[in-house]
């Protein structure tokens, strides 16, 4: 069925009028011309049936039937008061739960180490997070998803935060059985670590940018993940060479557990997006969160000293 506005519209002139006894000063509240108000009490009581005033040149006032529409409706009118109210508040004060789903390995190496120190910030506010490389139906009940990649065309408002840079990297044991690869082209006769493309389902191409140039290798591997942190472990048990996100590798790096390769040709750079429903104004929950999100993730110490 569908809903008919006329009656909202005719309700709310209803309760003006009861409010001010006539159609004069009912239109003055409303911002309407007398003849208006009349011509709205007049559709509303074809469109319920019954006469709702009594009309002398003096007075206005609700008939029996009147009486008893007046008393139903005015609960509804204040309960689209009460919600205009409420929602109206979502968009200034940072409260409720928030339901957001971000790429795993950013979430685990940069969001979730700082996640409480955003609770703090804003006591009012829960947080339900989900972790997912995948972008399909990424926004089923969430409030604001965070993927690498390119943004694809959606209805759905794309943020970009940053752009990390890409590096490859191996084991040092990996590296004293097979030796350290001089030029990109040399990979094509090492072991590699490939990385399914959640999008295609194919490996991300290896691509290797510096020198004012780009090139992309055909690297091949026995191995193939969907999990950064299952091939990042490969990587570090010397099963082959791996291609990351710089992000979070810094203890990797530090510890010498893994060895950056080929740095002068790491100055590829790969966007992270955050993503929200299309509306002109998200909720303060969810602009706060981006704004934390783009502030803890662009301080560099998520990266720095990694790459060179």
């Amino acid at each position: 069925m569908t809903f008919d506005t006329r009656l909202l519209t005719g309700a709310g002139v209803l309760a003006a009028v009861t409010e001010t006894g006539n159609f004069a000063r009912a239109a003055e509240m409303l911002g309407l011309t007398p003849s208006g108000v009349s011509r709205a009490v007049a559709r509303l009581e074809a469109r319920v049936g019954v006469r709702l005033f009594d009309r002398s040149p003096r007075e206005v006032v609700l008939t029996e039937e009147g009486r008893r529409f007046h008393a139903q409706v005015m609960p509804l009118l204040a309960g689209l008061e009460e919600a205009a109210a409420d929602a109206a508040g979502t968009a200034i004060v940072v409260a409720g739960r928030l339901r957001i789903s971000v790429d795993p390995w950013f979430a685990r190496t940069v969001l979730a180490p700082r996640m409480q120190e955003f609770l703090a910030r804003h006591p009012l506010l829960s947080v339900d997070l989900m972790t997912s490389n995948y972008r399909e139906e990424m926004m089923a009940g969430i409030d604001v998803a965070v993927r690498f990649g390119p943004p694809e065309t959606s209805s759905l408002i794309a943020r970009q935060l940053l752009e990390v840079p890409v590096l490859t990297c191996a084991a040092p044991a990996y590296l004293e059985k097979h030796g350290m690869p001089a030029t990109p082209h040399d990979l094509v006769h090492h072991e590699v670590l490939l990385f399914r493309d959640p999008s295609t389902g194919r490996p991300f191409p290896w691509e290797f940018h510096g020198h004012g140039e780009v090139l992309e290798i055909k690297a091949s591997g026995r191995l193939m993940m969907d999990d950064p942190s299952a091939a990042l472990a490969a990587c570090i048990a010397g099963q082959g060479i791996f291609q990351s996100l710089a992000i979070g590798m810094v203890p990797f790096l530090s510890r010498g557990e893994l060895v950056q390769i080929l740095p002068d040709w790491s100055e590829e750079l790969y966007p992270l997006f955050a993503y929200h429903p299309s509306r002109h104004l998200p909720p303060a929950k969810v602009r706060a969160f981006l704004d934390f999100v783009r502030e803890i993730a662009n301080t560099g110490s998520a990266w720095a000293g990694s790459v060179s």
